[in-house]
């Protein structure tokens, strides 16, 4: 869209928007196939127009054809014996996207949707999103297509070893820093850590965070995008004379993202009233018990249906995609990609939502999010919501690098004041170049120039 202004910014506008459409061409041509990747990238150029228009340097310095191809890209076979001691292969991948800021940070993904474009999308998501938190760290990814669920502990202890042994030829705590992800939790952390020790012969913790607390792990860890989404969400209600206090709140998935933003609103006065898994989602217009999600979900291991046996006056309704037709004044998608449609968006806005949060990476489709835009709702993109997990993923490898451990309180009250600055850091962008509270774009252009001017001072490396 071209903005009113002088000839002269007119041209340059054209010019820019030129210029992006030939760098989105180039990276489909590069990248057949890779419909997330392409997403997320088109989101991203679309956003860094007003920069590109008010800076010539980054098109000169080919900035954009520089980050949006990988430093590396590692794939590798992960062969493991199941327990009928049959010889089984998945895929491995890691992806390390950028290092202008810092050796790469970013989670492990198990599942069996993982691929180079999933891990692509992640990895370009977590440059940003690095940069956002002001921790010095740069953006990586990486994951398998493998499945824990159904599994074992012996086939996922066997399964991460073989993992980390490929692994740790390319990680180091001055080099690449893998965390959990989907499917990554403290027990498969703990795998790899093992692992990775006994291949290396010393005990670098800051190898890997997400590690469990007797073995350099950081409290507050597991609650740390939860509570950080919702830490950004108070922000930005109370910058529009609003807070979470009485709100109704609705929240997809029943993971650790899930649970701990639950347990953040609930704790600051909302009423949780939905919460979700693969399968279905349940419907408690009392509000949600937390402690049974937390038994189903963290304890037993249980489907979000269970919960209606313990709580009758609940519903539960088969096909997790229909949480976003519940009435609510707030709207946490924090399960996976791509879970809000524009179909959903439009019935959100129609049933009085106010705001919207990304607890998942890139939950909301393109299509959705100019739906959000258009009709003025509150909206927090992923890479500034959901960025509070890194964020505490940097403090836990400052305090492996001081051979300390702070409270929970501490870690807390430094997570708080990360994703305070976050929200500040996006608004002050979005208003400096005339996007006034469009976060899309205040967000990418906030994580872009942090990252482009380190690496327009480093030369081409």
């Amino acid at each position: 869209m071209v903005h009113e202004g002088t000839s002269e910014q007119v041209l340059q506008e054209q010019k820019v928007q030129e210029y992006m459409k030939k760098i989105y061409q180039m990276v489909i041509d590069r990248n057949p196939n890779e419909e997330e990747f392409h997403q997320a990238v088109k989101v991203i150029l679309n956003s860094l127009i007003p920069i590109y228009v008010k800076d010539q340097t980054y098109m000169d310095k080919g900035i954009l054809e520089q980050l949006l191809e990988p430093e590396r890209v590692i794939t590798f076979r992960v062969p493991w014996v199941d327990d009928e001691g049959k010889v089984q292969v998945n895929r491995g991948f890691r992806v390390q996207f950028n290092s202008a800021l810092g050796p790469y940070k970013g989670g492990l993904r198990f599942h069996p949707s993982v691929n180079l474009s999933i891990v692509k999308f992640l990895g370009l998501q977590q440059i940003f999103k690095n940069s956002l938190t002001g921790q010095p760290i740069g953006g990586g990814k990486g994951g398998a297509d493998f499945d824990p669920k159904g599994k074992s502990d012996g086939e996922i202890m066997r399964f991460c070893q073989s993992f980390m042994t490929e692994l740790s030829r390319h990680i180091g705590p001055d080099v690449d820093i893998p965390a959990g992800d989907i499917g990554v939790g403290a027990k498969e952390i703990g795998y790899m850590f093992g692992q990775y020790k006994k291949i290396r012969g010393s005990f670098e913790a800051g190898v890997l965070t997400g590690k469990g607390l007797g073995y350099g792990g950081s409290l507050a860890r597991k609650e740390a995008t939860g509570y950080g989404t919702v830490y950004f969400v108070q922000e930005m209600l109370k910058d529009h004379g609003m807070s979470l206090d009485k709100s109704t709140v609705v929240v997809s998935g029943s993971g650790n993202v899930s649970i701990y933003a639950m347990e953040k609103a609930i704790k600051l006065g909302a009423k949780v009233v939905a919460c979700s898994d693969s399968n279905g989602y349940i419907y408690d217009k009392n509000g949600i018990d937390l402690d049974t999600v937390k038994q189903l979900k963290e304890v037993d291991c249980g489907r979000i249906s269970e919960y209606i046996e313990t709580h009758p006056g609940a519903e539960y309704v088969e096909e997790c995609t229909g949480i976003w037709s519940i009435p609510c004044d707030i709207a946490l998608p924090c399960a996976t990609q791509n879970e809000i449609s524009e179909r959903d968006a439009n019935l959100l806005v129609a049933n009085g939502v106010k705001a919207v949060a990304e607890g998942a990476n890139m939950p909301s489709t393109s299509e959705a999010i100019e739906v959000f835009l258009k009709n003025n709702i509150l909206f927090g993109p992923a890479k500034a919501v959901n960025a509070g997990g890194v964020a505490v993923s940097s403090l836990e490898m400052a305090q492996n690098s001081m051979r300390m451990a702070w409270s929970f309180e501490e870690v807390d009250a430094k997570l708080h004041e990360i994703m305070q600055t976050i929200y500040q850091n996006c608004v002050q962008a979005s208003e400096e170049f005339n996007r006034p509270g469009n976060l899309v774009v205040g967000a990418n252009i906030a994580g872009f120039q942090k990252v482009a001017d380190a690496m327009v001072a480093q030369g081409v490396v």
